[in-house]
């Protein structure tokens, strides 16, 4: 159940992190670790959390030159987490040496994806602040080219840019969308954002949930709400 639904873990320890998904009971739901929580509790919680039956997205973001990309790829794959990413701007030679360390000594790999813009960034930051005089769309599909281009699975991007990718990149290329909130929900400091329900319609594959699920008073409610919306 909920497979295509990812918790966001953005919890700052290993206590706090276990203790929200004693929450859930007996469901294993896919489960995001981010930075912070990486950070604090380090490469154990993957293997801890993939021990505890749970698929982890493992959300670092690498940006960096090709060669030392590759060889970090190639230790956070062996943790064993299902998705691993990176930032698309880091150009296609990063993003295939990205690939290349990702594979594991058995020949199998997690799907690797890549961050596209940011789902709190407007198109008007875009331009002004990173100088890129593209449109938000023109942008998002050439960083999604040029990561099926490198070979990899798919892209992170906004549920609202969801059917442009599959539109460019083909329906198989995976789209992993933050960015989602409850109709009824806050929108806290995302900008391009839809219900569960919505994403589906655009197309996402995947969609990340945090707060709406991790701070409500009850999480396995609000995950079954989110996986109903999405799924059924």
């Amino acid at each position: 159940m909920g497979k295509n639904v990812i918790i966001a873990c953005d919890f700052s320890s290993r206590e706090e992190t276990l203790s929200f998904l004693d929450k859930m009971g007996k469901a294993r739901p896919y489960v995001k670790i981010g930075m912070e929580l990486f950070y604090a509790a380090g490469p154990d919680m993957v293997r801890e959390l993939k021990d505890r039956g749970h698929q982890v997205f493992l959300d670092l973001k690498l940006h960096d030159i090709p060669h030392t990309v590759q060889r970090a790829m190639a230790v956070l794959s062996r943790l064993g987490a299902d998705i691993l990413n990176l930032h698309a701007a880091g150009t296609r030679d990063m993003m295939e040496a990205a690939l290349e360390g990702a594979l594991r000594p058995d020949g199998s790999r997690p799907l690797l994806i890549a961050v596209t813009q940011l789902t709190s960034t407007s198109e008007e930051r875009m331009q002004k602040e990173l100088l890129i005089d593209a449109t938000l769309p023109e942008t998002v599909t050439a960083y999604a080219q040029n990561a099926r281009l490198a070979g990899l699975d798919g892209v992170v991007c906004s549920p609202l840019e969801a059917g442009l990718i599959h539109s460019a990149c083909g329906s198989d290329f995976l789209t992993v969308t933050p960015g989602v909130r409850f109709a009824d929900g806050s929108l806290d400091d995302q900008v391009r954002v839809a219900t569960p329900e919505r994403a589906k319609t655009l197309g996402s594959d995947y969609i990340v949930v945090g707060r709406p699920i991790t701070q409500s008073a009850d999480p396995l409610s609000a995950w079954q709400r989110c996986v109903r919306e999405f799924v059924d």
